[in-house]
């Protein structure tokens, strides 16, 4: 019994020691206050508590230097010279969004990795050979829904409105969707991503008579489009793209409606079931897919770590040498990486939100 206790504790004097190496730094930034935002930084949390339990990267435990960037160009280039300048951080987690991701990465480029996870703008392909992206661009996920939307007009082409958020997100994820869309597009309308009221926009609309809807938009406009349409008894097919993650909350307001996401919690694999219930275990609140992004980037460049150490170049090459064979079987799919940064592997699917959950209306 003595042996088995002095064995016991020398192990843990072992596991002891092994984390007492220096920490292996990495910068993280994105909008926290805003509610993907936090959904990411929880993702990186998990994920770097879990890396840690296990005992770390060889040995070092991993250190996040986390940022709000509040979405702001100005603000994440800002943050994204304090990492350069930082010789101890050795990659980026982020940014988040699209806007701040296109500020930072001419920082970046030539000086430090950063993997973004939900910045899902066309113009981030190629940007430099030092960015990546967890998430594919509104380019794929655009034809991807449009592609879906087109189904509906199997007897005669279906037809169309398209309203936008006037920013990167949303003017990316509309054109994309524009040009690949199969069938009529009746109109096509800006709106401001803190909308005041959608009452004028479905008004519109009504007289219009499309069968589908597309709202290229966040949470926050959604809900007000899906409600005003509710009031007004306007009741078209509405899709939207992944910036729709959180309309789920809503359960009324979003019933029926089509999302473009990267994940979902109610995959049923084995690694999708044990972060959702670590995560509502953690937080008590259920993941999406900014969660699960954030977490796979976060798990990507810890395996960088522990393949390369913390040499900035070093990881940086090695994101750019993973392939079907050594890629990081994320949750959100295998992550590896054309030469242009954007993810190979990574699943992209429209799921339609019934009774409060969501289910998996097509794959791609």
């Amino acid at each position: 019994m003595l042996s088995k206790v002095v064995s016991s504790l020398a192990l843990l004097a072992l596991a002891a020691c092994a984390l007492s190496r220096p920490p292996y730094i990495v910068g993280a930034a994105g909008p926290w206050k805003q509610g993907y935002g936090l959904q990411n930084l929880q993702g990186v949390e998990l994920a770097v508590e879990e890396i840690n339990k296990a005992g770390g990267i060889n040995g070092h435990p991993l250190r996040v230097i986390s940022r709000d960037d509040e979405g702001d160009g100005t603000k994440a280039a800002k943050i994204a010279q304090d990492f350069v300048a930082t010789p101890s951080i050795s990659a980026v987690i982020g940014h988040v969004n699209s806007s701040g991701m296109l500020s930072a990465a001419p920082v970046y480029d030539g000086q430090l990795a950063a993997v973004a996870t939900s910045a899902t703008s066309p113009d981030l392909t190629g940007i430099s050979s030092w960015v990546f992206r967890i998430i594919s661009s509104d380019s794929l996920n655009g034809i991807a829904l449009a592609n879906f939307a087109s189904k509906f007009g199997l007897r005669a082409p279906a037809s169309v409105a398209v309203l936008y958020e006037n920013n990167t997100y949303g003017r990316g994820l509309a054109d994309s969707f524009r040009r690949s869309f199969h069938g009529d597009i009746l109109s096509l309308d800006p709106i401001n991503a803190d909308l005041p009221t959608a009452e004028p926009y479905i008004s519109y609309l009504k007289t219009r008579k499309p069968r589908i809807v597309f709202v290229a938009g966040r949470v926050a406009s959604g809900l007000k489009i899906l409600q005003e349409a509710k009031r007004q008894g306007f009741n078209p097919i509405f899709v939207g793209g992944d910036g729709w993650q959180g309309i789920l909350a809503d359960t009324a307001t979003s019933e029926g409606a089509y999302i473009g996401m990267s994940f979902t919690p109610e995959d049923p694999s084995p690694a999708a079931r044990a972060f959702v219930a670590s995560f509502k275990k953690k937080y008590n609140t259920v993941p999406d897919a900014h969660a699960a992004l954030a977490y796979d980037a976060t798990k990507l460049v810890a395996q960088a770590l522990k393949e390369k150490g913390p040499d900035r170049r070093a990881i940086r090459d090695y994101l750019h040498s993973l392939n079907r064979e050594t890629a990081y079987p994320g949750l959100t799919g295998p992550a590896y990486f054309e030469d242009n940064g954007d993810p190979v592997g990574m699943r992209f699917r429209v799921l339609r939100a019934h009774d409060g959950q969501l289910t998996v209306a097509e794959a791609r």
